[in-house]
């Protein structure tokens, strides 16, 4: 009993401080796309943060991509899928049988939080431009992955503007999240998968939520360096 107990606490220890060291261990397993003219797109809130030290790490630019999460008729926090802004979705078809939701339903779900995405990518981004994916190296970033809802919608969404090469990074995901999403993006680096998997913040230990002023921040400063013709940081 006393070993499953150590065991346990071993596994459940922080594996990170916090987002900015998950994202400089995570820099560190991207080395390869350093100097590549890499766009690094975090998904706010909590991935923005690992995000910019990814884009720090590897000199590349940084911008944002939104997922809502689409919850389900008979509660907003169980989701039944994500979407993003230009409409890339993905759906647990798994889900949404067991719940027996309707067309009609997703439909509208589907709308409002699409729209719900753009307002949010327009907020952050403060009428500056959205970043150019086509032919470019993409590399998506968030704090951790549970389902792997929001990430896989985001992988769709960028599908769309044909990148030449579309890279998925976290710091810590379930091995099978991470399977489900080698097939769908060019590569998946995850440093650590551990299986059992706990709710994303246990492998964190400051896991504070990020504010909106936070992202708006980051990608005010993303920005200003891309305008000043460098992406030195």
């Amino acid at each position: 009993m006393t070993g499953m107990l150590e065991e346990e606490t071993r596994i459940r220890a922080p594996l990170f401080k916090d987002r900015k060291e998950a994202g400089e261990v995570l820099a560190e397993c991207l080395a390869a796309y350093r100097d590549k003219d890499a766009l690094v797109l975090g998904i706010p809130r909590g991935g923005v943060p690992v995000a910019a030290e990814v884009a720090r790490g590897l000199n590349a630019e940084m911008d944002i991509i939104v997922a809502r999460k689409l919850g389900s008729p008979d509660s907003a926090e169980l989701a039944i899928g994500a979407v993003t802004a230009n409409g890339g979705r993905f759906l647990n078809e798994e889900v949404i049988r067991e719940l027996d939701v309707s067309d009609t339903y997703l439909a509208r779900v589907t709308e409002v939080e699409m729209a719900e995405a753009r307002l949010r990518e327009e907020r952050f981004r403060r009428s500056r431009p959205a970043p150019t994916l086509n032919d470019r190296i993409v590399i998506l970033v968030d704090d951790g992955l549970a389902t792997g809802a929001t990430m896989r919608a985001a992988v769709r969404s960028v599908r769309k503007a044909m990148p030449a090469r579309l890279v998925v990074a976290v710091p810590v995901a379930p091995p099978q999240t991470c399977g489900a999403l080698r097939r769908e993006a060019d590569e998946v680096v995850c440093p650590y998968q551990p299986d059992p998997f706990w709710a994303i913040g246990l492998f964190y230990q400051n896991f504070a939520p990020t504010e909106d002023s936070e992202v708006e921040g980051l990608i005010r400063q993303a920005y200003d360096r891309q305008l000043a013709g460098r992406v030195v940081w």
